[in-house]
């Protein structure tokens, strides 16, 4: 086999491995994402308490799981205690979010 071919198939492999390791962080782990806004429904809300915490580190976890208003893929996102427990199932409101990092959540006051 010429050595050309080889160092051809290489660098495409190469290339082929870079492109997919750089679009799973962009659109999996949300890094470079823009931040965008939706108005959701809280769908629920949990508690989940991590047994490999460190004695510095906060032991709960606290995740809502929300639905866009105007259909499309319900989500889950980590939150704060401080939004946990400002929210309820049932809330509406305007979610900001970047990638699948929670960044705001407005909530719809009702009158």
């Amino acid at each position: 086999m010429p050595v050309i071919l080889i160092i051809i198939i290489t660098a495409l492999i190469a290339v082929s491995a870079t492109y997919f390791f750089m679009t799973y962080k962009k659109h999996t782990l949300g890094e470079g994402a823009t931040s965008q806004t939706i108005d959701i429904r809280i769908l629920d809300k949990q508690t989940v308490t991590r047994s490999n915490a460190a004695a510095h580190e906060e032991q709960d976890e606290y995740w809502i799981y929300v639905e866009p208003m105007e259909g499309g893929p319900k989500r889950e996102f980590q939150i704060g205690v401080h939004y946990y427990h400002a929210i309820s199932p049932g809330d509406c409101g305007t979610l900001t979010y970047k990638g699948n990092q929670f960044m705001h959540f407005a909530k719809l006051q009702r009158f």
